[in-house]
């Protein structure tokens, strides 16, 4: 009885993570602006509303939209001005960009769908063209899907965490295996998305060598303390300036 329970339970376990490698494929497609090919499971329409309906609790998170009015409309002109000679505008997003309130944290993030936002302590360090690098982007993290990859990646493993768990009590060890390879991915978007901001940039007239102070103002900013890479879903500043100088030299002049 108990020889016959052990192999129900791994032939349950066997089927549930045969069930996830299956749907893994069957969400598997390409990105039309990227050409990467990416594990997703939600539509653009699902992606904008989760990203309309989650930036009012992020923009009261770093204390509100920023209250010069003037200043708002700069950010959203920086940022219209980057879709608008790119491929993002080709994208079926709703773009729009917000000015945070937040003085301290230094950041910018972008939600699925379109939402880009930037705290005042980042934006008071930066000139024009370092802006339009930042939200350039966060431009990219929208156009490269990320949030939606990450989203159903993190299901996924979810999924074959519980597979090895009830087939082999290996639950665990799967589990570390995918949040390491997701934090690997996330790096890799980081960097996507750098290279699309430099082409983004670039399109829209700003001087892409501007992308490489924003890295070093981002370092300047960590200090001593700054969260080793490794321990990072963000590559090193000096790793991304490298990838940074890569991408000027690829679509510099195209």
């Amino acid at each position: 009885m108990r020889r016959g329970s052990w192999k129900l339970r791994i032939f349950i376990g066997f089927a549930i993570v045969v069930f996830a490698l299956v749907q893994r494929c069957y969400n598997s497609e390409e990105n039309p602006y990227t050409g990467r090919v990416q594990n997703i499971n939600m539509t653009a329409d699902q992606e904008i509303a989760i990203g309309l309906q989650s930036a009012p609790e992020i923009a009261q998170q770093h204390g509100g939209r920023y209250p010069d009015q003037r200043l708002q409309t700069l950010v959203s002109a920086v940022g219209n001005k980057l879709v608008n000679n790119s491929i993002a505008r080709e994208t079926p997003y709703q773009y729009e960009f917000h000015l945070l309130a937040d003085e301290r944290t230094i950041n910018a993030f972008a939600l699925p769908g379109g939402q880009i936002f930037i705290t005042y302590a980042l934006f008071s360090r930066l000139n024009e063209a370092q802006l339009a690098g930042v939200l350039g982007h966060e431009i990219g993290h929208v156009i490269g899907r990320h949030s939606a990859e990450r989203i159903a990646e993190t299901n996924f493993w979810k999924t074959v965490s519980m597979g090895a768990s009830v087939g082999a009590d290996a639950g665990g060890i799967v589990g570390s295996i995918g949040q390491n390879t997701l934090l690997k991915n996330g790096r890799g978007d980081e960097l996507e998305s750098d290279d699309l901001g430099v082409l983004l940039m670039i399109r829209s007239g700003y001087d892409p060598y501007e992308m490489i102070r924003v890295m070093e103002i981002l370092k300047e900013a960590g200090g001593a303390n700054r969260v080793p890479e490794f321990q990072s879903t963000h590559p090193d500043p000096e790793n991304r300036i490298d990838a940074i100088k890569r991408a000027i030299a690829k679509y510099i002049g195209k």
